[in-house]
């Protein structure tokens, strides 16, 4: 019982100096944000600042024109990124759970290749841009790498095989149940958490994305959150535009930016947390 008690003790300690050296960069960011931009330049940011001021939140409302149309092209490409992985990937893992599926080990081993081998940023930028044209366009923050991949498919098929019973899917065969009609009516109402848990990181990953902007995006009207503060983060000038060179918290200002960037996944991650940690269990189990 001592050693069980010890255990506990020093596992918390260490979940707890973990929890801290996750959360301290996330508080010097938001410390930062609200420093006084004169003192920061000076003596750099710290944990508690001496000066504090709202200064830079100021200055990005002034700019919002900016950060709201960056919103609203995040929110779009999330959305309709993520309702379209669903979708594919979950059909895509149901059919390759299917025991009796024909040729079922090619198909397999196609979505494994994939994970080890890919045609390179050239071959891929030329497809993207030349032959399916979707360059500055909405699609360009959709399809390119995000839309699906193999891991997620793999977690979604190990999913199917380890709770969804096949009596219960042989049931409703024998019944006349169409195969979508049980993907339908049986298998998606079964899997809520894995769809709650391919969500959250697929919505991650479409929320912090913006290499393929810097691919496929030149019309800054296109620009995703992260978009724009990768486009701060080269060059402080992109936040001066229309400013009349004014002196301005430019420093402060992309920590504020980069606040207001990760607010959002910050305050979805708790509703999806149930979820989050059942599904990625059950699907991480072999099937």
């Amino acid at each position: 019982m001592k050693g069980h008690k010890k255990f506990l003790a020093l596992s918390h300690a260490f979940l707890i100096f973990g929890s801290i050296l996750c959360i301290a960069p996330f508080w010097l960011l938001v410390t930062a944000s609200l420093s006084e931009e004169s003192y920061a330049v000076k003596n750099g940011y710290s944990f508690i600042p001496k000066k504090w001021s709202l200064s830079a939140y100021q200055f990005l409302l002034q700019k919002w024109q900016i950060f709201g149309r960056g919103y609203l092209v995040t929110i779009a490409v999330t959305v309709i990124g993520v309702l379209l992985c669903l979708v594919i990937t979950m059909m895509l893992a149901y059919m390759l759970s299917r025991p009796k599926l024909p040729c079922g080990k090619l198909f397999n081993f196609i979505i494994i290749f994939t994970m080890l081998f890919n045609g390179g940023i050239v071959s891929t930028y030329i497809m993207y841009s030349q032959v399916f044209h979707i360059k500055n366009t909405l699609w360009a923050l959709i399809i390119p790498n995000l839309l699906t991949n193999a891991f997620f498919i793999i977690m979604v098929k190990n999913y199917f095989h380890s709770n969804i019973p096949e009596e219960l899917v042989e049931a409703a065969r024998i019944d006349g149940t169409s195969e979508f009609g049980i993907f339908l009516r049986i298998v998606m109402p079964l899997s809520k958490p894995i769809i709650a848990t391919l969500a959250l990181l697929v919505g991650v990953n479409y929320w912090n994305d913006w290499q393929n902007a810097m691919y496929y995006v030149d019309d800054q009207k296109l620009y995703s959150i992260q978009s724009i503060l990768n486009a701060i983060n080269e060059s402080s000038q992109y936040l001066m535009q229309g400013s009349g060179g004014a002196s301005l918290p430019t420093e402060t200002a992309r920590m504020a930016a980069a606040v207001i960037g990760a607010i959002p996944i910050i305050i979805a991650y708790p509703f999806f947390q149930e979820y989050f940690v059942r599904g990625i269990t059950a699907g991480a189990v072999k099937g």
